[in-house]
């Protein structure tokens, strides 16, 4: 159930003195209202006590958006419309960014909250001294009854409700109560940037997440881990955690919460977050930041970008600055839990001893990085746990070992350490059974199913994206396609072989704030001709952070991401441009690799897994939908021939998916 601060039928309020209403408000915000927060709703109220005379309905004020930490100024319910309205007392402009503000809690009403799901819902920017503004009625191709926005002064409030009212009025929908409303379910499925902001403010993975079983889970998961560490810690053991878990299923967010709940210094209780994915924690560090500095300001304190950043660097790290630390000291970690991220991507011992001999100047170093990042957590003289969270077929470069090198380093060099395990750990996209069948023989090994993450919270429409995704690059063409019949109406994704419609389309499906972009493979290096150049630099916090107004950012559809920028983060909406280094042909897939000036094949199995996985990684970036580029290629290109995408356009439209022509 979500909180507001007043709510009344509107003959109620009309009846009521502003003083009342604001009494009314004060008393339900904890939070001490300033001077300026007070006039401005002395100001509100008279502005709708004025303008909803003769109307019947709710009214709210400061009605709550957990996801997205804010609250609406106003809602009123009239039949069977949500009228989602936002004030800027005295400004004389309908700023582009107040208008995605109110775009934003429509969307999130209509996409979260269930008794938002099927009404009318309206989203009005009030600037109440600004000219009359034009306006239209209507909705977008997503036939959710989500209106476009609009634009209003003081004086023109009371014709827009009535035009929306009489607009709607055929329709026949029940109306929307007051009650249902108010007590309604809100299930959200935030953003890891959204998810990794609310978590470092002390909110619980309960108030910014679902509800259902898919967050149950969550919140299973993460209590087995901290009932792990409690009992380690209780007993002077040390364990290694292994959690698995569907692509989108919510690992990440395990981490940071389970980091967020050990951080009592006082209590030696310490935790810290690590990733190997550099751009995963360049994004989260300066989203952190970025947040942290807001809030002081909001506050009326001032705090440099610099100290921000110094406070969210202990809490979440780089993998391999943590290693280098600890590879000049010989002291214990400052931490006794370590939680390790996308675990299958560690390196191997060979890629290790490499590194460490050519960057490090070490020729005597001897292990795989696993087992020197165990070993760090070893040199406690009481407790410590290791918590891994891993993704299956997931490894995209060289080197990355997978979850064996963790397995074969508790094997063969810490024969005390207590292993924990998801059940799943055993399945074949881990690679990972034989290696514990050893283990089991010679450790303590504890399987638990609360150890598995089994549904997908990334895409709130389509939970079974990522087995969709699975069927394809598996080649079993006959279980796309029924898992394609339960996605199509939830999920859309449309293929063509023209980007300029592909960039219209996710224009036109993006509303507010939500973010759509240009990702593809690392290895699609003849783009070119369509103006999208892999090798070109772009940095993924600007991809990721920055607003429509800046030519870094998604947004510009100029500067794509692969799936070394994206893996581990989403989008909304994702347009996958697909080149010539994956192949459909004769029901297998040809992996190349662009050398020189001709494509040359994959040879390597490993190197095939890699170019494959990566496929994985894009296709199951997008939270509400996507669209497939394929190139019609050039007769006239011995680099781009048709023949080169054909085959993989046929293969991908007979599995039913929409053609976007």
């Amino acid at each position: 159930m979500l909180s507001y601060y007043y709510a009344e039928s509107i003959a109620v309020f009309c009846s009521q003195s502003p003083n009342e209403v604001i009494g009314v408000i004060n008393r339900a915000n904890v939070f001490d209202g300033t001077m300026l927060q007070q006039k401005s709703w002395e100001q509100q109220i008279e502005l709708l006590q004025h303008s909803l005379s003769g109307f019947q309905g709710t009214i709210f004020f400061e009605f709550s958006i957990p996801r997205m930490g804010k609250r609406v100024d106003v809602l009123l319910l009239m039949d069977d419309v949500v009228f989602v309205v936002e004030f800027k007392v005295g400004e004389s402009q309908y700023a582009s960014q107040h208008v995605e503000q109110v775009w934003d809690y429509a969307l999130d009403l209509k996409n979260f909250h269930a008794p938002s799901h099927h009404a009318f819902m309206v989203p009005i920017l009030v600037a109440t001294h600004a000219k009359p503004a034009l306006f239209s009625i209507s909705t977008t191709s997503h036939q959710d009854n989500l209106f476009l926005p609009i634009r209003s002064n003081q004086e023109q409030l009371v014709g827009v409700l009535q035009e929306v009212l009489t607009f709607v009025k055929s329709d026949g929908k029940p109306a929307v109560s007051f009650t249902d409303f108010a007590r309604g379910q809100y299930h959200p499925t935030p953003t890891i940037i959204e998810a990794a902001v609310s978590l470092y403010n002390n909110h619980s993975v309960e108030a910014i997440t679902r509800s259902d079983a898919g967050a149950q889970n969550l919140t299973v998961t993460t209590g087995a881990i901290s009932v792990i560490i409690d009992d380690v810690r209780n007993r002077s053991a040390k364990a290694i955690v292994f959690v698995t878990g569907v692509p989108g299923a919510g690992k990440t967010l395990v981490g940071l919460k389970v980091a967020t709940q050990h951080l009592d210094e006082e209590a030696g209780n310490t935790s810290v977050y690590l990733s190997g994915n550099a751009p995963l924690v360049a994004i989260l560090q300066e989203a952190l930041t970025r947040d942290r500095v807001l809030r002081e300001s909001e506050a009326g304190r001032k705090m440099t970008k610099s100290a921000a950043k110094q406070a969210v660097k202990s809490f979440i790290q780089i993998i391999h600055h943590y290693r280098d630390a600890y590879l000049v000291s010989p002291e214990a970690p400052y931490d006794h839990v370590a939680i390790f991220d996308e675990a299958q991507r560690a390196w191997n011992k060979e890629q290790t001893v490499k590194f460490m001999r050519m960057k490090k100047n070490r020729p005597d170093f001897n292990h795989s990085e696993p087992a020197f990042l165990i070993s760090c957590l070893d040199r406690h003289p009481d407790w410590s746990v290791v918590v891994c969270l891993v993704g299956g077929g997931q490894e995209i470069n060289t080197g990355e070992g997978g979850i064996r090198e963790w397995l074969q380093a508790i094997q063969d060099e810490f024969p005390s350490w207590e292993v924990f395990v998801s059940p799943h750990l055993t399945d074949k996209e881990y690679e990972a059974q034989d290696s514990l069948g050893l283990l089991q023989q010679s450790h303590r090994v504890v399987y638990d199913s609360s150890l598995h993450l089994r549904v997908s919270m990334r895409s709130f429409r389509a939970e079974n994206l990522s087995l969709f995704v699975k069927q394809i690059l598996d080649l079993d063409p006959t279980a796309a396609k029924q898992t394609w019949n339960q996605l199509a109406d939830k999920y859309p994704i449309v293929i063509t072989r023209d980007l300029t419609r592909a960039k219209t389309w996710l224009k036109e499906k993006a509303r507010g704030s939500e973010r759509y972009g240009m990702i593809v493979s690392s290895q699609a290096q003849r783009l070119k001709p369509l103006a999208i150049d892999v090798k070109s630099p772009m940095n993924p916090v600007n991809w990721f952070l920055d607003g429509k107004d800046d030519v870094r950012s998604s947004y510009f559809l100029e500067d794509v991401a692969t799936e070394f920028h994206v893996q581990g983060l989403e989008l909304d909406w994702a347009c996958v441009v697909w080149d010539g280094d994956l192949r459909y042909s004769s029901s297998c897939w040809k992996t190349f690799a662009f050398k020189g000036n001709k494509w040359q094949n994959i040879h390597h199995p490993e190197r095939k897994k890699y170019l494959i996985n990566a496929y994985r990684v894009l296709l199951t970036r997008a939270r509400q939908g996507m669209v497939i580029v394929i190139p019609a290629g050039d007769a006239d290109d011995h680099t781009r021939q048709p023949s080169f995408y054909n085959d993989t356009f046929n293969y991908l439209q007979s599995l039913g998916l929409e053609l976007l022509r």
